[in-house]
């Protein structure tokens, strides 16, 4: 099944593969920056993936090729931070590599030729993708799978938090690392709560759809940043670390002093994370008992929010460049009504979601590619498992 894959590895390493490893992107369904304030998610693995193909080393190195990429090479006798890396794929392999040290493995040394279906910068969480993968790998490789699906999206998170530099939430790493459609409680972050949600979109006659706007994640850590940064601010004034320790009641009791020391943009993001905590728990209700309608009309209302409250579709400032804006719009007028759509992920740049009625569906395809040019429009399955061995 993987044999262009095996071949591909044989030609730069000179040698067989012993395993083929997998990890799934992932789509949020709802939730929208709320995983890095301790909230609510709601998330899918889907059928785009990233693949390892992969064997054991003697030379304490850990080598990827990445299909299109330079090769990444990481000496493993040094696993400290490297302030030079950071935003490269490197830094990801050596963190995901010191964490697993930290946990009392010894990771190895291994070769692997990496192809994704995860574009990078399409919003599909492609990073955590390939965290996801190459936790999945030294756990196999190395660990005698001693550590659950849980504990490597953690890895991974900490990877890209502390290696990378993006102060990211857990929410990507869980949903790609788990599989399925699951939502998570994130109160506890160390042991997050995480149920599954069996629910098929086709067979409610919706197909999900990730458009990509035209606009990279690029250069947009800053925007992501200040989210964080100013949800941060309105926590200090009551005493807390994070927004869902924040009591709702009290904040807006003491809203005039939340805007005098955090500022009004502060202010409507953490009402829309407030807000967003609770759709999440709403749209898993709809879902559990077959409404799919609550679901559709909790979807746009999470999108009004990130919006106008959250505010991170159009970049700061941007006035001859809001592609999300533009994908929203466009997908507005070609559902007529019907379906949903929302800003999908982090925002500013990348994908937008859409629910679209399979009657509709190539319609609808065809006139979102006119504008934002041919394959923007992928067609998602849900993927009902999360990083694995596959051979």
């Amino acid at each position: 099944m993987y044999q262009q894959l095996k071949e591909q590895f044989e030609a730069i390493f000179g040698k067989k593969p012993e395993a083929v490893f997998s990890a799934p992107g992932r789509s949020e369904l709802s939730g929208n920056h709320t995983d890095h304030q301790h909230g609510c998610v709601l998330a899918a693995a889907i059928d785009l993936e990233a693949l390892a193909c992969v064997a054991r080393n003697n030379e304490n190195v850990i080598r990827v090729q990445s299909k299109g990429y330079p090769m990444c090479v990481i000496d493993l006798n040094d696993l400290s931070v490297h302030p030079e890396e950071a935003n490269t794929t490197a830094s990801l392999i050596r963190g995901v590599a010191a964490a697993f040290k930290e946990r009392g493995c010894k990771p190895g040394g291994f070769d692997a030729y990496v192809e994704s279906t995860v574009l990078p910068g399409s919003g599909l969480s492609s990073s955590a993708a390939f965290e996801v993968l190459m936790g999945t790998v030294i756990n196999g490789l190395y660990y005698e799978n001693c550590l659950n699906a849980v504990e490597i999206a953690q890895i991974g998170q900490w990877a890209e938090n502390v290696y990378f530099g993006k102060p990211c939430g857990l929410m990507d790493q869980m949903a790609c690392s788990v599989g399925n459609i699951i939502s998570i409680d994130f109160a506890d972050t160390l042991h997050p709560a995480i149920e599954r949600i069996d629910f098929d979109f086709s067979k409610a006659g919706h197909a999900l759809c990730i458009i990509d706007s035209g606009a990279d994640h690029a250069d947009l850590t800053d925007e992501y940043a200040d989210i964080t940064k100013e949800l941060k601010a309105v926590c200090r004034l009551f005493g807390k670390e994070y927004l869902r320790e924040v009591d709702e009641d009290a904040f807006y009791e003491r809203l005039d002093e939340v805007r005098a020391a955090a500022g009004d943009r502060a202010v409507m993001r953490a009402i829309h994370v407030f807000e967003e905590n609770k759709r999440v728990r709403q749209q898993v209700e709809a879902l559990k008992r077959s409404d799919f309608d609550a679901f559709l009309a909790l979807v746009l209302q999470s999108g009004a929010s990130s919006w106008t409250h959250l505010q991170n579709v159009v970049p700061t400032g941007a006035k001859m460049h809001q592609e999300v804006a533009v994908a929203l719009a466009l997908a507005k007028r070609m559902l007529r009504g019907r379906g949903a759509y929302r800003v999908h992920g982090g925002g500013f740049a990348g994908t937008i979601q859409a629910f679209v009625p399979l009657d509709m569906l190539d319609k609808f395809k065809s006139g979102m590619e006119k504008v934002l040019g041919e394959g923007s429009c992928h067609v998602l399955s849900i993927r009902s498992d999360g990083g694995k061995r596959v051979e």
